[in-house]
């Protein structure tokens, strides 16, 4: 299925298509990495995807900033592949399967498309059974950009007084971007750790107090 038939559905197709993509070059990175750093814990692991994907996402703004009026849209595209590459690559650190549909569902949460699985999967549902090209495309298409766009609205909200300030400091939007990109990136993989890692067990002298009183 075609994100340009069926616009209003982009942002689950995306989700689909990276998970398909890059699932399994999560999970690779992760062996290699492994076999590498044996010694590595997977908090250890899932700091260095951080500091990886959070230092991209930043050099992808300041990159995407220098794309004059298209700016906003090239700069969504590329955070979105990295946000979806740090969520999965977190999965596999935590070891869940990359290329499991259920984290299509969880990424849709995670960058905040969706406010909550059952509507991920419900959306993901009516991907599943949409038949012919639907009509009214282009009013589609202006909802889909709406809800992709959801994660940066306070990014793109600022793009006009960027551009302004740009003028009298050339690279403050290249700066301003890649700040607001990184930030977004390291509160996304907070999120995403805090789904993926395991519950922390509690401590053994806690647990002897427990029983004793």
């Amino acid at each position: 299925m075609r994100v340009l038939d069926h616009p209003g559905f982009a942002p689950e197709l995306l989700a689909l298509a990276a998970v398909e993509a890059l699932g399994p070059r999560a999970a690779d990175w992760v062996e290699r990495t492994r076999d590498a750093y044996p010694d590595a814990d997977a908090d250890g692991l899932a700091r260095l995807v951080t500091r990886r994907f959070v230092r991209l996402s930043g050099t992808g703004g300041a990159l995407a900033a220098g794309a004059g009026l298209f700016a906003p849209v090239a700069e969504l595209t590329a955070v979105l592949w990295t946000q979806a590459n740090l969520v999965l690559h977190l999965a596999a650190v935590y070891g869940r399967d990359p290329a499991h549909p259920d984290r299509v569902v969880e990424l849709l949460v995670l960058t905040q498309v969706h406010p909550d699985a059952g509507t991920a999967r419900a959306a993901l549902d009516g991907v599943r059974s949409a038949g012919a090209p639907a009509e009214g495309s282009l009013a589609r298409a202006a909802e889909a950009a709406w809800r992709l766009a959801t994660p940066l609205a306070a990014q793109a909200a600022g793009w006009l007084g960027l551009r302004l300030a740009a003028r009298l400091l050339p690279g403050a939007a290249a700066l301003a971007a890649a700040a607001g990109d990184a930030t977004a990136a390291e509160r996304l993989a907070a999120r995403a750790t805090g789904l993926y890692r395991p519950a922390r067990r509690q401590s053994q002298p806690n647990q002897d107090f427990g029983r004793r009183a």
